[in-house]
Parts: structure tokens; C-alpha cells; sequence
């Protein structure tokens, strides 16, 4: 897969611009604060539907202008295909794929595919466990459309059942009347999103360990486990009904310490995962250069899967990554994205000098050239 084009308008600090790219690197070059991330978030946004930055829409829309627009021209490896995205300030988004308005953001996403690595993911595996699970997310919403639905239907039982328990100690009668049926629910959800990420793990499990033993050497093991917050023996985990069995239990039996915490205690949003070095936690005793070295494995393994899964290889979005590596792992980068679509910013041109064959795109001020 690779993007032919894209054109946006009212998108940051982007007035308008239509830049196309080469199918091999492509290296936006330009001073901070210039627009290279805002690209790559343009690009990003019709893959999943959303900001990588966790931006809400407002945000992202140029200040003075009441709607931004986004379209990518892009070719899988068997048509050339077209999303649009139009935002707005004061209502919902409008997405269109081949000219024909998408109901759903799952009837979308999934068709144009790109992996964004920017500096923060270099934390992933330090940092808290959102971070990991964010990471799953987009993974595998890319993979498996329906997954959003899961998650988003989660979301909003999740947030009822809070909004039950923060109203408990006024009125406990409505509590216990209610809080059966919504941990049901969120039971049911929880087993469905469990299972597709204890499989995606699994399968990219092996691939992780693959680079990061080609960037160490093969001197280290690495292993990527998921933890369930359910806490049952990982493959229960596959029998979703054993899951959702064991997830409503966990919610009805936790009301005193809920309702103490103000918030459901239990369910996928308390998902993490056991990253580990030689048997050794990866987060508490790895090294920076390890736990980078990690981070860059589990990024390369979203576009191996992606390979496997639908025949050729995602654009490679990566935001400013090299000058925070060192020169084996930025070395090791190299050798991995040659032959793909790649889109690289940069304020330091000359960290890419191994880099031949590119296409350079000057950034100034929101303007492309």
C-alpha cells in the first residue's frame, strides 16, 4: 500500500496544501513549529479515525475556520481507493470512502493502513499502562474494523455504570437495583475485546522478538504477555463465555470498594501488558537502550502483521524518531523500512544521510514543497 496524495485545508496551521509522494522514503524537512507533525497526523486520522496526539476536533481545525478537510489518494494492492474526512466545530464528522458517505467509522477504517512512531512510543514500555493499551487498540482496529464498535460500546457502558456507582451514596436502592444489568454488559463487551487482544498479542509476540533480537544481536529474549485485569490463567481468556462469567463476578462482587473508589474497579480498561527481558521485567529492570530497542520492535511488528494479514505492507509514518536513536537502532530503521512507503520528519536532514533515494519536501510555515 502506498499514499499517492494528500490534500488538506483548515487543518492547524495548514491553510491548504496538496503534496504528493514518491511510493519509496519520503523526508518532510523544515524547522520546528513548522507543520511536519501535522501532516503526518493528516495522514494518520483517515487510518483510525482520531488524532494521535489525542487531540479533540476543535484543535485541529484552523483557528478562524469553521470546518477542516483531509483526503488521501492511496493504492492497495488492488485498486487505488480515496478517503475523505471533513471536520467540524459545531457537528459530527462526515467520512466519505470512494465519493460514498460511511455510515460507521468502522466501514472505513481499516482500508487506508499506516503505523505512526513518534518519540513518545519510545516510553511505551516505562510509562503506564494506557500507553500499551492504546498501543493494542490501534493495532488491532486496524486489523479487525468491528473492534471499534467493541470499544466504543465499552466506553459508554463503562461510563454509565461510573455514573451509577458516583450516585450510589445518595441513592443505593437505584444501585443495586441497576448495577446488574450494566456489569452484565460490561462483562459481555470485556470477554470480546479480551480475546482479540490476547490473539493479537500472541501473533505479534513472535515478530517482536525477531527484531529485537536482529537490533541486540540474539544475545537477549523478549517477551510480550497480555495481562488481563480479569486475572484467569491466559487461556480462558479464548473462551469468551468463561470470561464474561468471570468478569461479572469480579464487578458484583466489588460494590463496597467501587462505590469507596468512585469507579468500576475491573474490566479491559485495566489491561496492561508483562513485557520482559530474560524473565526480567522490561520496564523496572531493562535499560533505556533495551527499553527502546522494545518499543521499536512492537511498532515494526503492527507492519508485519499488517503484511500478513492483507498482502503488502502499511505506510510507515515515523515523526522525528531518528535523531532520538542511537546509530545501531537508527541503523537498524533503515534497514527495515527500505522498500516501503515511509514518511519521515525531520529538523536534522543529515541523521538520514544513509538514506538514497528520497524524496525531499521542504516545511514552512504550513506550506509543502
Amino acid at each position: 500500500m502506498y499514499c499517492k496524495e494528500i490534500s488538506v485545508k483548515n487543518f492547524r496551521n495548514i491553510k491548504e496544501c496538496r503534496v504528493e509522494f514518491s511510493d519509496g522514503v519520503n523526508i518532510l524537512v523544515g524547522a520546528n513549529a513548522q507543520g511536519k507533525t501535522n501532516l503526518l497526523e493528516a495522514i494518520f486520522y483517515p487510518s483510525v479515525g482520531r488524532s494521535f496526539r489525542g487531540a479533540h476536533t476543535p484543535e485541529m481545525i484552523l483557528f478562524g475556520e469553521k470546518e477542516a478537510e483531509i483526503k488521501v489518494d492511496f493504492r492497495d494492492s488492488k485498486r487505488y481507493q480515496n478517503i475523505k474526512v471533513t471536520l467540524y466545530r459545531d457537528k459530527q464528522r462526515k467520512i466519505e470512502k470512494n465519493g460514498v458517505k460511511m455510515d460507521r467509522l468502522s466501514e472505513v477504517v481499516g482500508a487506508f493502513r499506516a503505523v505512526l512512531f513518534c518519540p513518545e512510543h519510545l516510553s511505551m514500555i516505562k510509562n503506564g499502562p494506557s500507553e500499551r493499551r492504546t498501543y493494542m487498540d490501534m493495532a488491532i482496529s486496524r486489523l479487525y474494523p468491528t473492534y471499534i464498535s467493541s470499544l466504543q460500546k465499552y466506553a459508554y457502558i463503562l461510563k454509565q455504570r461510573n455514573s451509577l456507582i458516583k450516585t450510589a451514596y445518595a441513592d443505593r436502592r437505584t444501585f443495586d437495583m441497576t448495577v446488574e444489568l450494566w456489569s452484565s454488559q460490561l462483562a459481555e463487551e470485556a470477554a470480546r475485546i479480551s480475546e482479540m487482544r490476547l490473539k493479537y498479542i500472541r501473533r505479534a509476540s513472535s515478530h517482536i522478538a525477531e527484531c529485537f533480537k536482529e537490533m541486540t544481536g540474539e544475545k537477549e529474549n523478549p517477551t510480550v504477555i497480555y495481562d488481563g485485569s480479569s486475572r484467569q490463567p491466559e487461556e480462558e481468556y479464548l473462551d469468551r463465555k468463561k470470561t464474561e462469567k468471570r468478569y461479572f463476578e469480579l464487578l458484583m462482587s466489588s460494590h463496597d470498594r467501587e462505590i469507596s473508589a468512585g469507579a468500576t474497579l475491573f474490566g479491559i480498561h485495566k489491561d496492561d501488558l508483562d513485557i520482559a527481558i530474560n524473565g526480567k521485567s522490561a520496564r523496572i529492570y531493562g535499560s533505556q537502550g533495551q527499553q527502546r530497542s522494545l518499543a521499536l520492535a512492537m511498532k515494526l511488528a503492527e507492519g508485519e502483521i499488517c503484511r500478513e494479514e492483507f498482502g503488502d505492507y502499511p505506510i510507515f509514518l515515523l515523526d522525528d524518531v531518528f535523531s532520538e536513536l542511537d546509530e545501531t537502532r537508527r541503523d537498524y530503521l533503515i534497514h527495515k523500512i527500505i522498500g516501503k512507503q515511509v514518511i519521515i520528519t525531520s529538523c536534522e536532514p543529515e541523521a538520514l544521510s544513509k538514506i538514497t533515494d528520497v524524496k525531499r519536501i521542504k516545511v514552512e510555515n504550513g506550506r509543502y514543497e
